[in-house]
């Protein structure tokens, strides 16, 4: 479950495929897992009545949170209190006109200009 950290209306979101990325490691944990910077589809799941998106859709998004940290060049570790996401178009621009709380840096590497300029503050 991912909280949706712009104003598009989405509340709550659930990840339901990581996008470019396979589970072909061997043993039992399989499971593929998203880090800051990542596209992965969503379900809606909670929202505001004022919500313009289609309930029913599967939209993608960016994750800009997280919860396990995400290591620097320098050595040093970053990490969240919580898991968020930002929705985007076909474009990779966010749905969105304003993005609340922090996004770390690695966005930048990632080609998310938009979603940097957008941003309250970045860590």
């Amino acid at each position: 479950m991912l909280e949706i950290a712009d104003n598009s209306g989405v509340k709550e979101a659930q990840c339901i495929r990581v996008l470019g990325k396979s589970s072909a490691r061997k043993g039992k944990y399989t499971r593929v897992t998203a880090s800051v910077g990542d596209i992965v589809c969503v379900a809606i799941k909670k929202y505001l009545p004022s919500c313009q998106l289609d309930r029913k859709k599967v939209y993608k998004c960016v994750i800009v949170r997280t919860k396990f940290p995400v290591r620097r060049p320098d050595g040093s570790y970053v990490r969240f209190d919580s898991n968020a996401a930002v929705i985007i178009d076909a474009e990779k621009n966010p749905v969105g006109t304003r993005i609340f709380g922090a996004v770390p840096r690695e966005l930048r590497d990632k080609n998310f200009m938009k979603i940097i300029s957008l941003a309250s503050e970045v860590v």
